[in-house]
């Protein structure tokens, strides 16, 4: 019995660690007690088994490694987003969002859903925090698509879902801890993300046009007297136009004297600024040039979008790394909030306040993940996760799917931070040695970990929402009536058709990885066949070819003391000599030819052997 425990050690605290932390322990402190308590046991029984590497002085790098987590350049991109999210979050942009697209989608049926989609896009662009982005658009477009007759699940999944887009649509911290933990650039993390993210999108309001035909009254259209907006959407396109022809004509004729980088940004920003001025001078002066629609939509849309190209543009277009593109987007928040009127000392505390819980909690898993991976590694149970895995049939693609069936179960009790500090280090060495690329890999554990924060009893996403939905009856504040509330089941109901949807593009993503592998569009591509190498040789006249130099300098024995330069390769070529004339044992050098000529002598010497021919090897006697 003793010697099946102590063979089986690495298991044995696998499954003893995830059973903690699926009780509810805390998860860094299980890990370090799991780490502590397994390392412990190893060293008393090390004697037993020889595949067990754990001695005591091995403690001693811990603080090694702990500073090494404080020393990530890559993790300081997660304090960055969160703070930019969160001072968003309390600037109402998501309410001034909501409205103002719901106005422009509210003449069509399901135009409240659309919009719903797309802002839970812009705001997982954005601020990058799921709660945040449910809990906003829950508040906020609940009471309003409930108020007109949408079906309760329905409602219920779509905000659901759209809140966790979040979590694949960069910048999302999911990614950042992704590229960390898989050793990649978070740079291609994001570009991998972007077409996924995008379809993701697109499914989303694909089912929502799919429950318009066949269930119209699930998603009514916005009656005409809540559009107070009005009508107007030429004069928008018209803009839009107008911001498209001057982005072109800056690009070919103003701005030839720049990079093609610093074009793309100085052009975009004359194109989309000029129509914002625009927009604002018909606010301010009345001036009656585009319709109010129009007006509105440029003025609430074009600032979020202008931080998501601060921030995402400059990374895909390699201006700033990701974590310069965070510190950039927390500045950015913070002018459109001031600008606003929206900054106060009270936001801002919260923000900071949020910001280094959140940051605290990561490292703390961190540190915890680093004692855990210490003593797992020493059990090798690196090893038998990799034995494991590797015997699974199907090859790359078995792998995948049962990551993937792995990683949905596992994110319905666990937190994505925990998944991606416990599971990923131990998967990624393994799809490294199937041959699978990282980034690929880590958009799939990515996507998976935004169906987890959806899938019941424990998906976030579904507390999120019941915590700011009506539970009980409730009086709507504008019609004057008393409308039901939101049941638990009905949530519930209403999200499972996005986690089929979840499903479907994992699996979409798994069969067509040039979704993802765009990211190395840009790398150098060199096709070896057509590669030639040309190596100088000496010619008869000259001594640039690749003969042996002298070993004691042009004429004496300056580059070895002690050491006259002998003949090499000669017809007397012999053992190297000191000074007293005793050999030094070395076999003479046959084949490699003589040394270069001094640098004074314009003709080789008579007799001089050819030049070396490298296309035999040199012969030793």
């Amino acid at each position: 019995m003793l010697e099946f425990i102590v063979e089986n050690l690495a298991p044995i605290m696998f499954t003893t660690v995830m059973v903690m932390l699926l009780l509810g322990y805390p998860v860094a402190f299980t890990l370090a007690a799991g780490g502590l308590a397994f390392f412990a046991i190893g060293v008393e029984f090390s004697h037993l088994s020889p595949s067990i590497n754990l001695f005591w002085p091995l403690l001693q790098s811990h603080p090694e490694r702990i500073y090494g987590i404080m020393n990530n350049d890559t993790l300081l991109a997660i304090p960055f987003f969160t703070f930019m999210g969160i001072i968003l979050e309390r600037s109402r942009m998501a309410e001034d969002l909501l409205d103002t697209v719901g106005q422009l989608f509210g003449p069509i049926r399901g135009g409240l859903a659309y919009a719903v989609v797309l802002v839970g896009a812009l705001l997982g662009a954005t601020t990058g925090v799921v709660a945040a982005s449910v809990m906003a658009m829950g508040l906020i477009s609940m009471p309003i698509m409930l108020r007109y007759g949408y079906n309760k699940p329905f409602v219920s999944g779509t905000i659901a879902a759209s809140g966790t887009l979040a979590q694949i649509v960069p910048p999302s911290l999911v990614l950042i801890v992704m590229a960390d933990q898989l050793g990649r650039s978070v740079g291609d993390m994001y570009v991998g993300a972007l077409y996924p993210a995008l379809l993701i999108i697109a499914a989303y309001c694909a089912y929502v046009f799919v429950i318009t035909l066949i269930k119209p009254s699930w998603a009514p259209a916005l009656p005409r007297e809540a559009r107070t907006l009005g009508g107007g959407v030429t004069s928008l396109i018209v803009m839009v136009a107008i911001a498209v022809a001057l982005y072109y004509l800056a690009d070919l004729f103003l701005l030839t004297g720049i990079s093609p980088e610093w074009r793309t940004v100085v052009s975009l920003a004359l194109g989309v600024g000029a129509i914002y001025l625009v927009a604002l001078a018909n606010d301010r002066f009345k001036l009656n040039l585009i319709s109010r629609l129009a007006q509105q939509v440029i003025i609430v849309m074009i600032p979020p979008l202008a931080l998501i190209f601060l921030v995402l543009g400059t990374i895909f277009l390699g201006i700033a790394t990701p974590t310069e593109g965070g510190a950039m987007g927390s500045a950015g928040a913070l002018i459109m909030s001031l600008l606003k009127g929206r900054l106060s000392f009270a936001t801002l505390k919260q923000a900071v306040d949020a910001t280094t819980k959140l940051s605290a909690f990561v490292m703390m898993i961190l540190i915890g993940s680093r004692v855990f991976g210490l003593t797992f590694y020493g059990l090798n149970g690196n090893l038998w996760i990799e034995h494991l895995m590797l015997s699974l049939p199907g090859g790359e693609y078995g792998f995948l799917i049962v990551v993937t069936i792995i990683v949905f179960i596992l994110g319905c009790f666990l937190d994505f931070f925990e998944i991606a500090f416990i599971m990923v280090p131990l998967l990624g060495p393994v799809a490294e040695k199937l041959g699978i690329d990282l980034v690929w890999f880590g958009i799939i554990l990515g996507i998976n970990l935004q169906t987890s924060f959806l899938t019941p009893p424990f998906g976030f996403s579904l507390f999120y929402l019941r915590s700011i939905a009506p539970a009980g009856n409730w009086k709507d504040p504008v019609t004057g009536l008393t409308m039901s509330g939101v049941k638990t089941s009905d949530i519930y109901k209403g999200v499972f058709p996005f986690i089929v949807i979840q499903f479907i593009m994992i699996l979409v993503v798994i069969a067509f990885p040039q979704l993802v592998m765009v990211y190395k569009s840009g790398d150098a591509v060199v096709d070896t066949s057509k590669v030639n190498i040309t190596v100088p040789m000496s010619s008869p006249g000259g001594s640039s070819g690749m003969t042996l130099p002298p070993l004691g300098g042009a004429g004496g024995n300056g580059g070895l003391p002690g050491l006259s330069q002998p003949p090499i390769g000669g017809s007397g070529a012999g053992n190297l000599q000191n000074e007293s004339g005793n050999t030094l044992g070395l076999p003479p050098l046959q084949g490699l030819g003589n040394p270069p000529a001094p640098a004074n002598t314009s003709k080789p010497a008579e007799g001089a052997k050819p030049a070396i021919d490298l296309s035999q090897p040199p012969k030793f006697n």
